[in-house]
Order: C-alpha cells, then sequence, then structure tokens
C-alpha cells in the first residue's frame, strides 16, 4: 500500500509578519488598484462611447484595458480580502483556478498587443488598403483568436501546474514539469516577440523614408508606446515565469510578482493615454456632455 499525501490548502507567505506593515501595504494594493480600476475604465468608457475614436487601435487598446482589468481584479481584491480577515490559506481548487485566471488574462494581453502591432504595420506601411484589411470583421476575429488562445494557453500552464511557489512543495519529480512549461511558455514568448519583431523592422524601414522630421516624429510616437508596454510585460512575464524557483522565495521573487501583476496594468493607461491628444479630446467631449446633461436635468 502506497503513501498518499492529501493536501487540504496552501498558507499564503505575506510579505512581512509585521501588523504594522501589512496594514501599509494594504492600503497600497487598495489605492493601486483603485486607480488601475478607474484609468482602465475610463478608456473603456472613451473607446466605446465616443465615435471618433471606434479604430482598430482604440478597439484593440479598449481589449487591452479589459484585459488589465480582469488580470489584476484576480490577486489584489483577494490579497486585501485575505489581510482584512487575517486568512492566509488558500483551497488547491481556488489555487488552480486563481493560476488558471491569471496565465489566461496575461497570455491574452501578449496576444493583443502582438495584434497591435500588426494594426500598427497595416496603418504605416499599408495605409492605402488599411480600412479594407482592418475592417470590423478582421479586428474582431483577431481579438477573438487573442482571447481564446490566450485561455487555452492558461488551461495548459494549469494542467502542467507550473507555478514556482506549487513546483517548490511539491512532492513528486518537477523536472519534466519544468522543462514542459517552459517550453510552452518560451513557445508563446518567442512567437509573439518574432511577430512584433517583423512588424517593427518593416515599420521602421517605412518610416526612415518619410522625407521630413516631423512625419518621421508622429509615426514614431504611435509606435514607441506599444514597444515600451510589449517590453515590459515580456520581460517580468519572463524574469516570473522562466526563472528557476528558489526555495524559499526570495524578496525578488514576491516583487516580481508584484511588478507583473501590477505595474503593466497601472502603466498601460498612461503611456497609451497621456500623450494621446485623441483620448484628451474624447475626455474634453465627454466631460463637457456630461456637465451638459446635469444642467438640464
Amino acid at each position: 500500500m502506497t503513501n498518499v499525501t492529501l493536501v487540504a490548502g496552501f498558507l499564503l507567505v505575506g510579505f512581512s509578519d509585521s501588523q504594522e506593515l501589512q496594514i501599509v501595504y494594504r492600503v497600497l494594493f487598495l489605492v493601486i488598484y483603485l486607480a488601475i480600476l478607474m484609468s482602465n475604465l475610463l478608456i473603456i468608457i472613451l473607446t466605446t462611447l465616443d465615435l471618433q475614436l471606434q479604430t482598430p487601435m482604440y478597439f484593440f487598446l479598449k481589449n487591452l484595458s479589459f484585459l488589465d482589468v480582469f488580470l489584476v481584479s484576480v490577486p489584489v481584491p483577494n490579497f486585501i480580502v485575505n489581510s482584512l480577515t487575517d486568512s492566509n490559506s488558500i483551497s488547491p481548487l481556488g489555487c488552480a483556478f486563481q493560476l488558471l485566471l491569471i496565465t489566461s488574462f496575461s497570455a491574452g494581453e501578449i496576444f493583443v498587443l502582438t495584434a497591435m502591432s500588426y494594426d500598427r504595420y497595416v496603418a504605416i506601411c499599408c495605409l492605402l488598403p488599411y480600412e479594407v484589411i482592418m475592417n470590423g470583421g478582421a479586428c474582431v476575429l483577431m481579438a477573438g483568436v487573442s482571447w481564446a488562445i490566450g485561455g487555452l494557453f492558461g488551461a495548459l500552464y494549469t494542467f502542467f501546474c507550473d507555478v514556482s511557489s506549487l513546483l517548490r512543495i511539491s512532492c513528486s519529480e518537477t523536472l519534466l514539469v519544468v522543462y514542459t512549461s517552459i517550453g510552452i511558455g518560451m513557445c508563446l514568448c518567442m512567437s509573439c516577440f518574432i511577430c512584433i519583431v517583423i512588424s517593427y523592422v518593416y515599420i521602421f524601414s517605412t518610416v526612415l523614408k518619410i522625407p521630413t522630421t516631423k512625419g518621421q516624429l508622429k509615426a514614431f510616437s504611435t509606435c514607441f508606446p506599444h514597444l515600451i508596454v510589449f517590453t515590459l510585460f515580456i520581460i517580468t512575464a519572463c524574469s516570473l515565469y522562466l526563472k528557476p524557483s528558489s526555495n524559499p522565495p526570495t524578496v525578488i521573487d514576491r516583487l516580481l510578482s508584484v511588478i507583473y501583476t501590477v505595474v503593466p496594468p497601472i502603466l498601460n493607461p498612461v503611456i497609451y493615454s497621456l500623450r494621446n491628444k485623441d483620448m484628451k479630446w474624447a475626455l474634453m467631449r465627454l466631460v463637457h456632455k456630461t456637465s451638459t446633461m446635469i444642467k438640464f436635468t
């Protein structure tokens, strides 16, 4: 008769055992979560209601904002609730479900960012047939495929149970699991990375042919925010999921988890919208319409 160990739950390790620091972390994460929620929801509202933002670029940006909201809404509220109730445990089913959602939304973001690079390529390199290529059906199809492949990738990652914290406490041989999960992650990252590199090679070669410096800067200004967001997201994802797990988890491991989950969703609205004149004008129009409606009610 073989010995079998049944796991009833997992203990979640916090950032500090100090009660005072836990309160600070609780408030900090709450403020960050609300900021992410409001900024991304504002983008969703503007890109949905404003007719001048009904373009493929803003359609993909809206999908990215949805994924940001979903991604950060999986771990952060759970962390806040657990800290308020002094609960530091999670069931195996809850852990698997949380892992499924996080990896699905993360993979979805990578594919949406890849679709956005293709949109930039078509807009700059194929300007005349742009509206024909990036029609409504094509945009919906690309976004739908991004969400679907993200869900499939999350299911594969959950099946192989690739999370560094779980691999540390596993009683079975994890070498095959590590190699398999790294292979899956590398295939995802490299395929998207290659697509984006190819897109930007064509984009930069086309932009450099523009005779005026002003035209070059205008074209580059639409590309650099996307490159910054993708680079930040892919570096933090690779650092978290592809680095060898350490036992016990180090401060860097926990910091990478926070950066990967929180930083991209809070920076995406800033990078894409802070210097975007279309978004600023859309916000002004929304404020004007809202104030007008309030006056007449």
